[in-house]
């Protein structure tokens, strides 16, 4: 954001960015997909930009659905 001038306050008053959802994008809190694409045409950038994917081993078992959804 600092690179393209942005602060949050710019956020929130001029693209009216939810105040809540940057609380949760500061908090790594779960945002959803919308939110992710709003921030990444504001800053006109790709998600790879500002964001990263981490596995989550939760008690080292790796994830498996109960349901199959392919």
């Amino acid at each position: 954001m600092k690179k393209k001038g942005i602060t949050q306050y710019k956020l929130i008053k001029e693209h009216n960015f939810s105040a809540g959802q940057l609380s949760r994008l500061r908090a790594n809190a779960y945002v959803n997909t919308h939110t992710i694409d709003v921030l990444c045409q504001i800053l006109d950038c790709k998600v790879q930009d500002i964001m990263q994917f981490e596995k989550n081993l939760l008690d080292d078992h790796e994830y498996k659905p109960e349901k199959s959804y392919y």
